[in-house]
This record gives C-alpha cells, structure tokens and sequence, in this order.
C-alpha cells in the first residue's frame, strides 16, 4: 500500500533525529563516508520496518471495521476507533502526538463503512447513523396459480406483480461513557406487510466489550442458527432473502443474552439464549415461563483470518489470498403453539413440513390431531472460500422436531429433514458487476422442494453500498414464503425481481 502521510511525518522525524545524534554532531572527521553510509541505510531499513508495522495495524483496523458491516443487531457493537489505537504505538517512535492530531477523525459528519455517519464523537461516547433500505419489482406471474399440498389440500396462491419501497431499516449506535459500553437503536419497517403484527419493530440491545475473547449482550438479537442468522447481512449475493432451503431450517430473531468473540485471530463463536425460535409478532404473554432456546455458532478462518466484511457472501473485495471459512452451528427449542405468530408473521421461522405446512395449525396431518409442544433440533454446517473475486460457499442442514404434547392423535412421534444450499459467485468487473447462481434442496418427510436462482448485482459508483440487483429464481414447490421475499408458498414456477439497494 501506499505510505500514508503520518509515514512521510515519523521518517521526517526520524531522519532529523538521526541528523542531530551525537554521532553527526562530532563532526565529518570523526566519521569516514562508509560509516556514514551505513548508518543511514541502517536508518532507512529502520524507517522501512516502522512504516511495515504502521500498514500491518492500519489494515488489521480496516478489516475490523469492515466486518461491522454485517446485520444490524450488532454491526456497531464490534466497531472500532482508529485514534486510540495509536496509542498503542511504542514511546520511542517520536512524533506520535502530532501524528495523531493530524490523522483524527472529524468529531461529527464523518462517514466510516461499517459504521455510517458519525453524528457525534466525545470523550464521553459516539453516535453513529446508518440504515439499509431497497426498492423492488417483483413479477410473480411465472408461477402457477394453485399449490396442493403433501395431504391434498389445494391453496391458489395469490400472485404479485408490484413496485414497492420495500423496506427501510434505520439505526443509531456507538458507545456511551465508556468505548467498551456499547449501545444499538435501531427501527425496522416493511411496507409490503402493512398490517401484519411485527410489520415494524423498534428495538435494539446493551453490550460489554470486556476483551477481544468475550463480549456479553442482552436484548433483540439473530439467533445464530444457520450463517445468514449469523449477521452476515446485508453483505449477501441475493438481496433480503434467502434460499429456500436456508429460510426453511434457520431460526431467526427473538429476544435473550448471548456472548460472542475471538477465541483466537482465526477462530470466532457466539453463543445465545433466548425467549423461543422467533418472538416477532408474540407479545410477551404468549411465551412460556421457560428459557429453554439455546444458539450457539463456531467458525475458523485458517488461511487469512478473515472473509470479508461480515464473513458475507461474494468476494466483491477481491482478495489476493485464498480466504477460507468453515463453521458449525446448533440450535434448540422447545416450542409451544401459543408462541407462534400468525401465518404471514413478518420474517417470523415457523416450523414446517416440508410441503410448506405449519405443524402448529389447525389439524396439520387430517388426523383430528392438534399439536400444542415440540422441540426443535438443528444442525448447520458450512464451507467456503472466495479469491480473486471468485467465490464458492456450501451449508448442509439437518433438523429433528419431536416430543410432540398433542391434543387427538397425529401420524408421527418425530420428523426428521436434511437439505443443502450453494452459491457461487464472480466478480465480472471488479467493483462493479458481480454475477452469481444458487441452488438449494430440501430431503423432506412430505416433499423434496428446491430453487434455483441466477442473478447479476451492479454497482454504479464502485462501492459496495449501492448497488442494483436482477434475479430470475425457479421454484419447485416452495414450503416458505411471505410478503416480504419473493418467494410464495407453494410457488412452482419462475420469479423475477429487480431491487435498488442502499446499505450504509
């Protein structure tokens, strides 16, 4: 990388410390030509290691403050300052005051990536401000126009073809008192679910930054179920939604204390428990009198200790080492049916059969049987790696629900169902037009549903935070599906959509 101008300033520095050293002051007699030779190379190879190890902690900073950018809940909370941390520079480095003074940042109005505008900046806290918003077309007439499920129950679907300002997110974050006292605001609409129960939330959490190995925070949060639960959003290759097969088995947002960190510069986990699988759209009375949802990810990054901001998808940063991902995530619950939103619940997880029905609805097996309690159990497994704007990403799913309290009888003591997704992406133009395809495929008790989807995102400024995106996606029978994803339940059929996206 280029040397910054704090670099130009500490070699200035140094080589006017080296002018006036006792050695020079003696005298050119005192010294022969090689000597004096030598000594400045020592002293240039001197400047050449300082300047590697200021470039080494700048862009470990960069990396970090880029990997804030992931999903809302807690984009803030892992943010960092650059200013503090040249204090970590050594005493002997000369100069360090007035390099500091030159290089801080703008006490209000700055824009950083990963945490948006700076409205404030004091000694005794920070405010930042950034949202995510996107304006869709979605033509849903591709499908057809009835679904019948695995029990032979046909539903005509009601088909879409809008325009819509679809969906905004504002938030307000930083530190108060103390910069390891971290705070998030933050409200949360979709208009395409006016109406429904949790079509706008506002929410946000508490957290300690105790060290880089244990952080602890309470609140709304993503259960940690699947890697797009994981705060990888909004840094994915499909907009604000996801494959059918990480929508079926993932859990999604419910309120709890969890713990993240680093448990090495490699290996990274967070770890939650919470009210139940998905509290938007349930009141606090419908909830059981237990804390029995537990979520808990683990992930390695062997190769660059990093993927990107937030670990999301695609290698818009076009890395020139292989950077690698592997991770490992479970979840349980015990469900209860009065805890359950109602069927177009806003980006409520209901569990479902694999045909698309809700196993806490009104008879879901035509035996007469009404189930009131399950426990849900689901394993997550990914893989990935991204070069040179290239990408390849996999995640296997299993989930077991039993346990069943029934009111009458249902045909099962269990459901077991596994399935996959993959997404490959590449980076046509660097900066500015990505392509990318996905597949996914669910192994169900009551059907085997998959989707297709290829896209293309282009980014008209070279930047990451606007960017419009085109997609055709091919459904077989999709077992999800609400009014805020393009996906129906039931869809056969193709779908096309084109969003606008802004993500600061």
């Amino acid at each position: 990388m280029n040397t910054p101008l704090w670099g130009v300033a500490l070699a200035c520095s140094l080589g006017l410390a080296g002018l006036a050293s006792p050695a020079s002051s003696a005298g050119e007699s005192q010294l022969s030509v090689e000597e004096e030779i030598r000594q400045l190379q020592a002293l240039r190879n001197e400047l050449e290691r300082k300047t590697r190890e200021f470039d080494q902690r700048i862009e470990a900073l960069e990396a970090r403050l880029q990997d804030t950018s992931g999903e809302g809940a807690d984009a803030a909370q892992q943010s960092v300052t650059v200013v503090p941390a040249l204090a970590s520079v050594p005493e002997e480095t000369p100069a360090v005051a007035d390099i500091a003074k030159e290089t801080a940042p703008e006490t209000w109005g700055r824009y950083e990536p990963g945490k948006g505008f700076v409205l404030a900046r004091t000694d005794m806290g920070e405010l930042d401000f950034s949202a995510f918003t996107y304006a869709r077309y979605l033509n849903q007439k591709g499908l057809d126009s009835t679904y019948t499920d695995a029990f032979g129950r046909t539903t005509t679907l009601d088909l879409r073809n809008d325009i819509q300002f679809q969906k905004l997110t504002m938030n307000f974050k930083g530190w108060l008192f103390d910069p390891k006292f971290r705070y998030l605001f933050y409200t949360w609409t979709a208009n395409t679910s006016q109406g429904d129960g949790a079509q706008v939330v506002v929410a946000g959490n508490l957290g300690y930054q105790f060290d880089e190995a244990f952080s602890l925070y309470a609140g709304i949060g993503a259960l940690p179920s699947t890697r797009s639960t994981n705060y990888t959003f909004p840094n994915w290759l499909k907009n604000d939604h996801r494959t059918i097969a990480d929508e079926f088995f993932r859990g999604s947002y419910t309120t709890g204390l969890w713990a993240s960190g680093a448990l090495s510069p490699t290996v990274g986990y967070r770890a939650m428990i919470g009210n139940n699988l998905s509290q938007l759209g349930v009141n606090a009375v419908q909830l059981d009198n237990e804390l029995n949802t537990f979520s808990g990810a683990l992930w390695w990054m062997p190769t660059t200790g990093e993927y990107g901001p937030g670990q999301g998808f695609g290698d818009y940063e076009y890395h020139e080492e292989v950077a690698t991902l592997f991770g490992v995530h479970f979840t349980h619950s015990r469900e209860d049916a009065q805890g359950q939103s109602e069927v177009e619940g806003f980006e409520n997880s209901q569990i479902r059969l694999s045909d698309g029905t809700r196993i806490f609805s009104e008879d879901p097996f035509l035996t007469g049987g009404n189930v009131r309690k399950a426990t849900y159990e689901m394993l997550a497994l990914n893989a990935g790696f991204k070069y040179r704007g290239l990408s390849l990403e996999g995640e296997y799913y299993y989930r077991k629900v039993d346990d069943f309290v029934v009111i009458g009888e249902i045909p099962v003591t269990e459901l077991e169902d596994q399935g996959f997704q993959l997404q490959g992406s590449a980076m046509l133009i660097p900066k500015m037009l990505q392509g990318y395809a996905a597949y996914s495929y669910i192994d169900g008790e009551y059907g085997n549903p998959s989707d297709v989807s290829l896209g293309l995102n282009y980014f008209p400024m070279s930047r990451r935070e606007l960017r419009l995106g085109v997609q055709a996606l091919r459904l077989n029978d999709s077992p999800v599906g609400y009014s805020s994803v393009p996906m129906a339940l039931g869809g056969n059929g193709w779908v096309f959509s084109t969003d606008v996206i802004l993500a600061f």
